[in-house]
């Protein structure tokens, strides 16, 4: 995918079926998009259903490690959303973007920003509201401006913002947005109890997105 001066590479993991819509999916600050949380998810949503495509921003295809400015993430991020509505046939039926914390702000931030933008609606994966040890720092103004449906998926103990410290940011957006707590889980949606209730749990916030997207996309 093309940005001015970069290379964006990119991967798209089509439904098995006919999907009714696409989600892109934009990794975090930390770890781009092969890491294992982003294609876990992108597989699981992809047999769920769901057409999925997820990108690397240009820090990460560089090895850099330290995010772009918000301008070029945004920019990157809108020319990936172009690129998916030309390439990939559900997106013209259904688009709906989001990403794991700062991809998910991203999206945010790009549907807060432009009303025109032709998107079905969001899905957040662990909403960054605040630093950790920050809740002063929080990056929720823009958020009653977004507009569209929106799914955000929290852990009950995320040190970026907890379910009830996120509330009051959900209760000024319309339509009103829907929330998911992932009980015990932190910022990766990490819980207790070993790898099968790791997976137990995992599988559950998956099938909850796919059947959200499913509703939505109607």
């Amino acid at each position: 995918m093309a940005v001015p001066g970069l290379t964006v590479s990119s991967r798209t993991y089509p439904s098995a079926d006919q999907s009714k819509a696409t989600l892109i999916l934009a990794h975090g600050a930390g770890a781009g998009q092969l890491h294992p949380f982003m294609v876990g998810y992108a597989n699981a949503l992809a047999a769920l259903g769901v057409d999925v495509v997820t990108f690397n921003f240009p820090y990460m295809d560089a090895k850099r490690r330290v995010p772009d400015a918000a301008a070029v993430l945004e920019n990157c991020y809108r020319t990936v959303i172009g690129a998916v509505r030309r390439d990939v046939a559900s997106a013209g039926r259904a688009l709906f973007i989001g990403g794991k914390s700062m991809g998910g702000r991203i999206a945010t931030q790009l549907a807060a920003a432009d009303a025109s933008l032709p998107l079905s609606g969001l899905v957040l994966l662990g909403y960054p509201l605040h630093p950790p040890g920050r809740p002063d720092k929080r990056r929720d103004a823009h958020l009653p401006h977004v507009g569209r449906p929106a799914l955000f998926v929290q852990g009950s103990r995320d040190t970026f913002g907890t379910p009830a410290e996120l509330q009051p940011a959900l209760d000024s957006m319309s339509p009103a947005p829907t929330l998911l707590v992932v009980e015990g889980g932190d910022h990766s949606f990490k819980v207790s109890g070993g790898a099968h209730q790791q997976t137990v749990s995992a599988a559950r916030v998956q099938q909850t997105i796919a059947e959200w997207i499913g509703r939505v996309a109607i």
